[in-house]
């Protein structure tokens, strides 16, 4: 007899998908590691075949668990959007939101068109800068959601994700060794700009920026049109450009964590639309280098 796809076990399953880890997806969603290790197995004995190949040092998704995502997040998704309009169908009110640009151009647009279509009442505001810029809005009331990068030593707000990040050139970059490497990064207080700066004093290598910018557009096009490198987390890197991670001596580089902050004194709305991004932030599908 055929037995049913669970929607807790779904969760579980999107969660560990997106992270590519047990712990950081048992985190995410508030469960042990050992409780998600129990229902990804109850999974696999539903649909009859292996989801996930597992060693020490990694988790890779199979075919057959690509497949099953593909319908896992259609499921969740349904489900998630049933229970939100039952439970409060006449959300309306303008939510600021402050984001940094690459996330305001790549992850966020089809996470508010998604709320927007399920909740029409709803507006948005969105203002674009460093993490360390919007948070002190946050905490003075110009903003009412703030999605910012942390590095894992230095977490705050509700975790959505933990993201690889990655050395990325364009696809026929030559590294000169005897030049300082080019760099093209976020403007200071940037997570990323510091792990990268922080990594290469690490290895002794000479550097020199060449480009500072909040626009990932311009970050894109510096990268493509000059002998330069930059570092970005894996949901966000242009499919224009190339990861070279462990290439011209660059070693690899940590996670870092996307978390939600939501100011202190939100209405039900606001709340509404912190919980949509922690889930839907929480799925959101990388690059893997090669």
């Amino acid at each position: 007899m055929k037995r049913d796809l669970e929607i807790d076990l779904l969760r579980s399953f999107a969660a560990v998908a997106a992270h590519r880890n047990f712990t950081h997806a048992a985190r995410a969603i508030g469960r042990t590691q050992s409780a998600v290790s129990l229902q990804i197995k109850r999974l696999e004995d539903i649909v009859e075949k292996r989801l996930f190949e597992r060693n020490r040092q990694s988790v890779s998704i199979t075919h057959v668990g690509e497949a099953l995502l593909v319908y896992a997040n259609r499921i969740l998704a349904a489900n998630d959007a049933a229970l939100s309009h039952l439970h409060r169908p006449e959300a309306e009110g303008l939510v600021r939101i402050g984001a940094p640009d690459d996330y305001a151009t790549f992850l966020l647009p089809p996470i508010l068109a998604a709320i927007a279509k399920e909740y029409p009442r709803l507006q948005f505001e969105v203002t674009c800068d460093n993490a360390s810029d919007l948070l002190p809005m946050l905490d003075q009331g110009q903003l009412d959601v703030v999605v910012a990068t942390h590095r894992p030593n230095a977490v705050a707000g509700q975790i959505a994700r933990y993201e690889q990040l990655h050395w990325v050139a364009s696809p026929d970059y030559m590294d000169d060794p005897d030049a300082p490497l080019s760099l093209v990064l976020f403007p200071t207080g940037c997570v990323c700009r510091e792990v990268a700066l922080d990594t290469l004093k690490r290895i002794d290598r000479s550097w020199r920026i060449a480009y500072s910018t909040r626009s990932i557009e311009l970050m894109e096009k510096a990268i493509l049109e000059s002998a330069a490198v930059s570092v970005m987390e894996a949901s966000i890197v242009p499919a224009s450009l190339k990861i070279i991670d462990g290439q011209i001596g660059l070693p690899p580089l940590p996670e870092v964590v996307i978390s939600v902050h939501q100011s202190n004194t939100s209405e039900p709305h606001v709340s509404l639309v912190t919980d949509f991004l922690l889930e839907k932030l929480g799925r959101v599908e990388w690059r893997e280098a090669s």
